[in-house]
């Protein structure tokens, strides 16, 4: 039987350029970073939560992929296709934004109510998408604004 998730893969375009980001910017830790010969194993996790790790991954680093396959992979991610590659939990969504905007992270969504929470949503250097959630407990009062504006109206 499954106990939790211990690993999530995310494709970056240079492990180094993704570790000045999630460690530098987002203070991330490293968890393991070993040279296997034909791929580099680089995870990264949250402090004091080193269960839950994030493998920063090459595509074509690894038998998985063909040539052919890792170019895609690189031009999908660049585009920012690839979807919400991690969502993480905040205390403080606007403080977060303002601390990140000043570090010169891309924000695609600022602070917004969501009928979770608050959450924004920025890229890491490759394009990939990430949001932040702060949860707010008990029920969330939606207006008719909010729907206005999440069903695009």
């Amino acid at each position: 039987m499954l106990t939790n998730i211990n690993i999530t893969g995310i494709y970056v375009l240079d492990q180094d350029e993704a570790l000045d980001f999630y460690v530098g910017k987002l203070g991330l830790e490293v968890g393991s970073d070993v040279d296997m010969g034909f791929m580099r194993w680089l995870t990264i996790h949250l402090p004091g939560d080193p269960d839950h790790q994030l493998l920063l991954e090459v595509p074509g680093g690894s038998p998985a992929h063909s040539d052919a396959t890792a170019a895609q992979l690189r031009d999908l991610v660049t585009k920012g296709a690839m979807g919400a590659v991690v969502i993480f939990n905040t205390d403080d969504c606007q403080k977060l934004y303002d601390d990140l905007s000043a570090q010169g992270v891309e924000f695609t969504d600022k602070p917004t109510k969501q009928p979770y929470g608050i959450d924004c949503a920025f890229r890491d250097p490759f394009g990939n998408h990430i949001r932040a959630t702060q949860r707010v407990p008990g029920p969330i009062e939606v207006t008719d604004e909010d729907i206005a504006r999440w069903s695009g109206k």
